[in-house]
């Protein structure tokens, strides 16, 4: 069983930018992938990044690609969000995953999820 849990959230203004942290506990060895999804009120859930523990390749939405980057520490057993540029509607819950094997962007595909961290970006 995995525990997840996120950090990092706040209020920034519109070309600011943030650090989310996603802290893994539990049984985290092996083969699996940690994606960071968000949600916005009234909105799907929808898939932003992903990094797989045991592989240096990363996904990316469309919508954030170029402005945020994924990165892990094992050693740490965490995964960051840094987001750069950011946006008004970049404004959601951002949630991080965990599920076995690699990367993914559908959430259902996910088997642990963490409680999320709210990003507000507004002047």
């Amino acid at each position: 069983q995995v525990q997840l849990v996120e950090s990092g959230g706040g209020l920034v203004q519109p070309g600011g930018s943030l650090r989310l942290s996603c802290a893994a506990s539990g049984t985290t060895s092996g083969y699996y992938a940690i994606g960071w999804f968000r949600q916005a009120p009234g909105k799907e859930r929808e898939g932003v990044s992903c990094i797989r523990r045991s592989e240096a390749g990363t996904t990316y939405s469309d919508s954030v690609k170029g402005r945020f980057t994924i990165s892990k520490d094992n050693a740490k057993n965490t995964v960051y969000l840094h987001m750069n540029s950011l946006k008004p509607g970049d404004t959601a819950i951002y949630y991080c995953a965990a599920r076995s094997g690699s990367c993914s962007n559908t959430p259902g595909s996910y088997i642990y999820w963490g409680q999320g961290t709210q990003v507000t970006v507004s002047s």
